[in-house]
């Protein structure tokens, strides 16, 4: 996993825990890390914190990934803000995942990695904070997984956490959302070297990693996205290759210089796990609990969480208001139309003071 060792800023700090960290699913990780960056200072009464939460194949570099959002004057400002984005427990960055080394066997914990979910990261992320002995989150934000984080953060910690910024994503993960991680992973496991997820660091199932990147990026982006992009038009010097297929392939070959299998499979299963109310009450219930002002940023053209799911969550939360991106991106939008978006941002926090 040298690889992956390479990639991580040489600005990542890292928190450990030594006590065992119990998860939902009912199993227990012996100790856990947490890679996290920060931008800007706390204050004396430490109550200036920002937490961005990031997506499925993210980092803690908010910098890089998020970098228009980041800076003087903007809506995450270092001048003012104690920034904090943190690699999500599950993750491949530097916070305990499957590449970890599990101290039972002295290699990586592959397939072995206990079942996480979104409610395990934000917990570990929590115990980021509290050793930190920040006393105020002034907002939590992202966008996909980091939406549903930042739901959970208002739900397990409101006395915390003062407003937030779920951008497209859902209360649960739907079926449609469901069935598209299923069909990625099974293209991760027909792949010859994936051997039940036991493979080794020089031989990874790069073309399902690959396969399941392509198929992502198809709901990621939109028909008029592609319409506009590519058309039918061919690859340069390439007649039989057209230019959506050289894009996805790209795609796929990038992901696979700087992600893991195992990490990409328990993440996705993590998601499907995602439902606010499980083991509460319903989720509209649920939802009308969450009294902290709230964006809830919803992109019209949207295939894999659509616009009724960002409806429901500002319909049932009572301090929320629907802020619609047009865009012809689709999903990824909120990573593309930063500007618009970061101006949206903004002006909710100067709203809320």
């Amino acid at each position: 996993m040298d690889k992956l060792a390479r990639l991580i800023s040489p600005s990542t700090l890292t928190f450990r825990s030594d006590e065992p960290f119990n998860l939902e699913s009912g199993g227990t990780l012996p100790s856990i890390r947490v890679a996290y960056r920060t931008w800007g200072r706390l204050t004396p009464d430490r109550d200036n914190a920002v937490v961005v939460c990031h997506a499925l194949t993210g980092s803690a570099d908010v910098d890089e990934w998020w970098p228009r959002m980041l800076g003087p004057g903007k809506a995450l400002d270092p001048d003012s803000d104690f920034i904090l984005c943190a690699n999500i427990l599950g993750g491949c960055y530097g916070s305990t995942g499957p590449t970890t080394i599990d101290p039972a066997t002295g290699l990586p914990f592959g397939p072995d990695f206990p079942p996480v979910t979104v409610r395990d990261m934000v917990r570990a992320q929590r115990l980021l904070l509290d050793s930190l002995g920040v006393t105020r989150v002034r907002v939590v934000l992202g966008g996909s997984l980091g939406g549903m984080q930042t739901l959970e953060w208002a739900i397990l910690c409101p006395d915390l956490v003062e407003t937030i910024v779920p951008i497209a994503t859902s209360s649960r993960h739907s079926p449609w959302c469901i069935g598209l991680s299923e069909a990625q992973r099974q293209a991760i496991m027909a792949d010859g070297d994936w051997n039940e997820g036991r493979y080794s660091p020089g031989h990874p199932p790069t073309a399902g990693l690959g396969a399941a990147r392509m198929m992502a990026m198809c709901s990621y982006r939109s028909w008029p996205g592609f319409q506009h992009r590519f058309g039918r038009r061919r690859q340069e010097g390439r007649a039989d290759v057209f230019q959506v297929e050289s894009y996805l392939r790209y795609q796929g070959l990038k992901l696979n210089n700087r992600f893991d299998a195992n990490t990409y499979v328990a993440l996705t299963r993590a998601m499907d796990s995602h439902d606010v109310s499980r083991g509460r009450k319903d989720a509209a219930g649920v939802l009308n609990d969450i009294h902290q002002p709230a964006l809830v940023v919803t992109i019209d053209s949207d295939v894999l969480y659509p616009t009724p799911e960002q409806r429901e969550l500002a319909d049932n939360m009572p301090g929320a208001r629907l802020c619609v991106l047009n865009s012809p991106h689709g999903h990824d939008a909120f990573l593309i139309e930063v500007d618009e978006l970061e101006s949206r941002v903004r002006e909710f926090r100067q709203r809320c003071g």
